[in-house]
């Protein structure tokens, strides 16, 4: 059975006495950890994390890098400066960075391979539009998405990887896809995994469209969803704690 992964997006959110708070709530609320967890943060907090989190059973990752390895790219950040603070998971593709910064499936295909070459674990967001799921493009746009990422990775390096559906329509807008509409997506990944690689049942499939506490436990008794991408929620060290005591195995 595959583990849960519970990983908080704190955005563009925080600052040094605000995290140190959270970070600490977060630890102190943890009797055992009976899920993976991990908080991705602003590059700016990677060493407070690293300081905070150091020996406990929270990893942490960054927000995004750069789809070059080094040079004169002012302001990115790349996969080998995020992992020299010791971050474990990376997102790529986040639906605010494919619509805010215009972030092509290519784009995103590629920040997963730098992000593999530099020993992080790339957290892949897929998802579709409300216009797009209205006209019945779900599975069209979700599919493109996740095939343009496996199209540029052998078998080893799929199992290498974590995927998040996030409906973008669900995304901060207090409305959440059904258990059963979430699942049916969830399904969908899966298979496309399995044309890949034989690991595909080991991938974890998290759900990222507003996953709260009061809807945490039914989410992931779906047979595909093995965790949560967490926003708003993951602000909040009771909150978060209350999703992660949701995920079991």
């Amino acid at each position: 059975m595959r583990r849960k992964l519970i990983a908080g997006n704190w955005k563009m959110n925080g600052n040094l006495v605000a995290n140190a708070a959270l970070l600490q709530g977060i630890k102190a609320g943890l009797t055992h950890a009976e899920c993976d967890i991990a908080v991705c943060v602003p590059a700016a907090y990677f060493a407070q994390c690293q300081s905070e989190l150091a020996g406990s059973a929270v990893a942490w990752g960054g927000q995004d890098i750069s789809e070059h390895v080094a040079g004169a790219y002012t302001g990115e950040i790349s996969g080998e400066m995020t992992a020299d603070f010791g971050c474990r998971y990376v997102i790529v593709g986040h639906s605010e960075r494919r619509s805010y910064h215009h972030e092509s499936d290519q784009v995103v295909a590629s920040k997963t391979v730098r992000a593999l070459q530099a020993g992080l674990i790339p957290i892949v967001c897929v998802g579709e539009s409300l216009a797009e799921r209205e006209s019945g493009q779900t599975e069209t746009v979700v599919a493109r998405q996740i095939d343009a990422v496996l199209a540029g990775l052998n078998a080893d390096q799929v199992a290498r990887v974590v995927v998040a559906y996030e409906p973008v329509w669900a995304i901060g807008t207090g409305k959440t896809a059904t258990p059963q509409m979430a699942q049916e997506v969830h399904a969908m990944l899966r298979q496309r995994l399995r044309a890949k690689s034989a690991a595909a049942d080991s991938v974890q499939i998290l759900y990222g469209g507003s996953m709260k506490p009061d809807n945490a436990e039914e989410l992931l008794a779906m047979p595909d969803i093995d965790g949560g991408l967490i926003g708003g929620a993951s602000l909040k060290a009771t909150d978060f704690l209350a999703i992660v005591r949701s995920a079991r195995t």
